[in-house]
């Protein structure tokens, strides 16, 4: 009789928004969750929620900016469970400017831990799923890693380019039994909306399209989805018997990912020469299918 086993899934970012979603959720359907954060000291919150449901909750110190840091968390994490069999590449920043206002240095520090981070944690525990023959790698990514969200030129080529080495690595380690899947969500109910307000606009020739971004952005707040709905469909992604590489999920990304490779060139161009407001809303209502 084959041996059952607990399966071990280690969720970076674990400390809000879809993280602590996830990690919750998870070990609610019987996985031992380990979840990494920047500050123990700082997750009172997610311990909290744990403890109101009887759960638990391993947390580990760990920054995925960080070639030193990922590798020690990695190996905290290998000696406490002795096996992880499902990694959740969840943390990740925001950045908003458009192309010509974004700093170099932003779109490096972005990339460092929405891609590189990613892979950090991926390349960390790929060597005993490979010799085990099993395992499954979680990529979270975003809409906006399908379809280009305006002035947040940072955040939108980190996710497409990690959409990108999601691709891949699932071509490569298919032949060893690991598993790759990635998460696109819409807008969720998070503090990143708090967070994430500043634009350069070191120009002033961009206030339009950042009026745009908002006004999209404060649809989403109205309209934001539960982040325990991405929770369940990470489970889905891990457990399925029919799996499939993306999953669109959350406000917005079902609608818009799905047309990713069905906008007409025109009326992409079209929406960002559009100053009215409500124009904007009304035209961009009509490609997308969502109302802003």
């Amino acid at each position: 009789m084959e041996e059952t086993h607990v399966p071990v899934t280690v969720v970076t970012g674990a400390n809000s928004g879809i993280g602590r979603a996830t990690a919750l959720h998870l070990a609610s359907v019987g996985h031992r969750v380990v979840g990494t954060v920047r500050a123990v000291g700082k997750a009172e919150k997610l311990l909290a929620l744990a403890a109101d449901s009887d759960l638990t909750i391993e947390l580990v110190e760990l920054d995925v900016g960080d070639d030193a840091s990922v590798k020690a968390g990695f190996e905290q994490i290998l000696e406490m469970t002795g096996r992880i069999d499902n990694l959740v590449n969840n943390a990740g920043v925001g950045g908003n400017a458009v192309v010509e206002e974004c700093p170099s240095d932003v779109y490096l520090d972005v990339f460092n831990i929405n891609v590189v981070g990613a892979t950090r944690c991926t390349q960390a525990v790929l060597p005993s799923m490979r010799e085990r023959g099993s395992g499954t790698i979680i990529n979270i990514t975003s809409v906006a890693g399908r379809i280009a969200s305006l002035a947040q030129a940072p955040y939108v080529a980190s996710k497409w380019a990690l959409e990108g080495v999601s691709e891949e690595l699932a071509q490569e380690v298919a032949a060893f039994g690991v598993r790759v899947a990635i998460i696109e969500p819409g807008v969720t109910k998070s503090s990143i909306f708090a967070k994430n307000t500043d634009v350069p606009n070191s120009t002033g020739a961009y206030e339009t399209l950042y009026r745009h971004m908002f006004r999209f952005y404060m649809a989403g707040r109205v309209h934001a989805t539960d982040p325990l709905e991405v929770g369940k469909t990470i489970e889905h992604a891990i457990t399925t018997a029919d799996p499939q590489l993306r999953y669109a999920v959350s406000w917005c990304s079902p609608e818009m990912s799905a047309l990713h490779d069905r906008i007409a060139y025109d009326d992409w161009i079209e929406l960002g020469k559009i100053d009215d407001e409500g124009e904007y809303a009304k035209r961009f209502q009509q490609i997308f299918g969502v109302e802003i």
